[in-house]
This record gives C-alpha cells, structure tokens and sequence, in this order.
C-alpha cells in the first residue's frame, strides 16, 4: 500500500471531482453574465 508523506493526502476534506465542480463554476458564471446581458437588453430596448 502506498504511503503518502503528505500530511494533507491523509485526511482529505473535500471528495467531490474537480470536473463537476468546473462544470458548476462554467454554468454559474454563463447564467450569471446572460442575466446581465438580458438586464441591458430589456433597458436598451425600452428606453429607445
């Protein structure tokens, strides 16, 4: 069995898989910058 000599492979905080939580961090960031562009579109739109 593998012994590691770091300390912080040994009690791991966090099992959760990197790619997912890209996944959530890409979609996040979209929706969040689609409101936005949405937000200015209503107001471009009604102010003409």
């Amino acid at each position: 069995m593998y012994e590691s000599e770091n300390e912080f492979e040994l009690d791991v905080q966090s099992k959760n898989h990197d790619v997912v939580d890209s996944i959530k961090g890409f979609t996040f960031s979209l929706l969040f910058f689609i409101i936005i562009f949405a937000i200015g579109v209503t107001i471009s739109v009604m102010t003409k």
